[in-house]
């Protein structure tokens, strides 16, 4: 599977041990930075990896800052982003299966790289079920 990936400073090492996973599983990664430790602002890493995603180009997104919360708001500024911040695989099932986000972001200071790999794998794999949550995410669209 292809997706695009992204970080701010804070995120770095976590976002590299996720790519690194991803990619030692057969996932395309196509890295939009950050890529060293230089103070960065996370709003234009957010936009660069999303607009993929929105395009339809991929079918996700990560993205990953000290928190996630930064990067989740960025990102959900794109049209067509869904993005959620995960903490768990159980998040991670529920926001693709009810919300069909297409974009996982994570914070490096809050979440460990086993358990942010077994969310973002968990992620990938939930289908969105469709259903009573069309008409939700309709009025998302509207909005």
């Amino acid at each position: 599977m292809d997706l695009t990936i992204a970080s701010d400073h804070a995120g770095l090492p976590l976002k590299e041990a996720l790519k690194a996973a991803l990619q030692a599983e057969g996932h395309a990664v196509q890295d939009f930075g950050t890529h060293g430790p230089e103070s960065v602002d996370y709003p234009d890493y957010a936009h660069a990896a999303c607009a993929p995603v929105a395009s339809g180009q991929v079918p996700f997104g990560l993205l990953v800052c000290g928190s996630g919360i930064g990067m989740a708001i960025a990102a959900n500024r794109n049209p067509g982003i869904r993005a959620a911040v995960l903490h768990d695989t159980t998040e991670a099932r529920l926001t693709r299966a009810h919300n069909n986000a297409n974009v996982a972001c994570f914070g490096a200071r809050t979440t460990g790289i086993e358990t942010a790999l077994d969310a973002l794998r968990a992620f990938l794999a939930t289908p969105y079920e469709g259903g009573r949550h069309d008409r939700r995410l309709a009025k998302l669209n509207a909005a």
